[in-house]
């Protein structure tokens, strides 16, 4: 049988993505997201619970995220959790789990009007030019990322 891991999450990108290159000349890049949860508690009052968690994405994915996602952009990520063991200066051992993204979706990005109401953006007219602008996540090119780029 083999072992489920998939994940998926819709959240908002918290900072400009930044693409890097892994030891092998491969593109990656980190975003960092907020993914809300709202709930009712026990006390019959609704919470806002947020989440924040660090997607990687790696080859044409880190390219394409690293132009569409400015902060603030909405984003599904389906993907996979990877768990990365390591030995701090210190000699101690540190375990983080990170989300290895296989596939992005873009939300609309929201502009607002001087009235103050909630515009789409544009719709790119059917065409090849709008293809060609159009983000679509690529197949996947795997590296490990520097020790130094993951944050404890």
């Amino acid at each position: 049988m083999n072992a489920l891991n998939q994940i998926i999450l819709e959240g908002n990108v918290v900072r400009q993505p930044e693409r890097k290159s892994c030891k092998n000349g491969a593109s990656f890049c980190r975003i960092p997201i907020a993914v809300n949860r709202k709930y009712k508690a026990s006390d019959g009052n609704y919470v806002d619970e947020v989440s924040y968690f660090d997607v990687a994405t790696f080859g044409q994915t880190a390219e394409l995220c690293e132009k569409w996602c400015p902060k603030g952009r909405g984003i599904r990520v389906v993907g996979r959790l990877k768990q990365t063991t390591m030995q701090t200066e210190d000699g101690k051992k540190r375990s983080i789990i990170e989300i290895i993204a296989e596939h992005v979706d873009f939300k609309p990005i929201q502009k607002k009007a001087e009235e103050g109401k909630a515009l789409s953006a544009p719709k790119k007219s059917s065409g090849k030019k709008a293809k060609e602008e159009s983000p679509e996540a690529a197949p996947n090119e795997f590296c490990e990322p520097p020790e130094e780029d993951l944050e404890f």
